[in-house]
């Protein structure tokens, strides 16, 4: 048999794309074996193809399906990779709890960030994905713990997370926030009072290892000022009716709608359904910038599946109409309608009728 000569990163790429979990295990032990650290293994080898999914899914080069089952195995090969003699230390640290915030499902970042911190010797105790605030504290009651990293992918989810952490802070637990969610600079981690940010494991471990700095008043609800108008509130309880608002609309507008099947109107309703939920997460954080990026990475999503994205700014201009009376709202939806036009220009596709 011929010796694979690829990278190590190839190799396993092949793997998880060809869902042959027990090759990529395979690759990962050898890795091990020739000597290559287990925090290495983690972060410079499954790490960077489990990125690499992503993309290649942004991309539409593989398919939900496959993006699912990729994550799927890179989550059982870390199992694996823990239970490996190679990874077993004794713990030396104190205890973190490691968790996601509730409705976060994106669960390998914590998973990473848990066996890295296990590896350095702390006690970590990994509540995985999607942890309810109150269970959360409740074991924060029982465990001792030191400290709290919590873990958001997905900007959405910010408010929860705000809610998140001062509830740990309530109970003299510091929070280090990490993850896509709070922005490449960490701007959301400290608008909402995290008492410390990290853009990734190691950094969060040496952090953890400095020690962080017990919970003092941080931003509370009362302190974003901008939720004052309530606009926030008023859009996220009208989610639901937003959303059959702007479909009904864009049905009058594009009478082949008519003709779509199930599937497709689903999916528009999703889109749409999207598109309101970064509209008030954006209220909620009075980030312009949250909700433009939003829109043209939608646009370049749709774009790369061939689902013209012109329909993207009728959609916009029916949620402006319902928000009329909003000038928060209006800014946004402003703002990410000039973005959208640019964007849309610059790739020079021509109109569809499929948000």
């Amino acid at each position: 048999m011929t010796a694979d000569t690829r990278t190590p990163h190839e190799q396993l790429w092949t793997a998880v794309t060809d869902r042959d979990e027990h090759r990529a295990a395979a690759i990962v032990f050898a890795a091990l074996d020739e000597g290559i650290g287990a925090e290495d293994v983690l972060l410079d080898l499954i790490a960077p193809v489990q990125r690499r999914v992503g993309t290649e899914w942004a991309a539409n080069r593989l398919s939900v399906a496959q993006e699912h089952a990729a994550s799927a195995i890179a989550e059982r090969v870390i199992a694996a990779l823990a239970h490996h003699p190679a990874t077993r230390t004794t713990p030396t640290r104190g205890r973190i709890t490691v968790a996601c915030v509730d409705q976060e499902w994106h669960v390998l970042p914590a998973r990473l960030l848990a066996e890295v911190l296990t590896l350095r010797g702390w006690q970590v105790s990994f509540l995985g994905a999607q942890v309810p605030s109150p269970h959360l504290i409740e074991h924060l009651h029982s465990s001792g713990a030191d400290a709290v990293a919590l873990s958001s992918s997905i900007a959405t989810r910010l408010p929860t997370a705000h809610a998140a952490i001062s509830a740990c802070q309530a109970v003299g637990v510091p929070v280090l926030a990490g993850g896509a969610a709070f922005g490449p600079d960490g701007r959301y981690a400290r608008l909402l009072g995290a008492n410390a940010w990290a853009p990734d494991a190691r950094d969060a471990a040496r952090q953890l290892a400095d020690g962080i700095p017990k919970p003092s008043p941080g931003a509370r609800f009362e302190d974003l000022h901008h939720l004052a108008d309530q606009e926030y509130t008023l859009v996220a309880r009208s989610h639901g009716q937003l959303v059959k608002q702007v479909l009904t609309r864009l049905e009058e507008r594009f009478p082949a709608m008519a003709r779509y099947s199930g599937q497709q109107r689903e999916r528009t309703a999703e889109d749409i359904a999207h598109i309101v939920e970064f509209l008030s997460v954006a209220l909620y954080t009075d980030d312009d910038d949250l909700f433009t990026n939003f829109m043209t990475w939608t646009a370049g999503i749709l774009t790369a599946r061939d689902v013209p994205a012109r329909s993207l700014r009728p959609a916009l201009d029916i949620l402006a109409g319902e928000l009329k009376d909003f000038p928060r709202s209006t800014r946004l939806l402003d703002g990410a309608r000039l973005a959208l036009d640019d964007a849309l220009a610059t790739t020079g596709r021509h109109p569809g009728a499929h948000v």
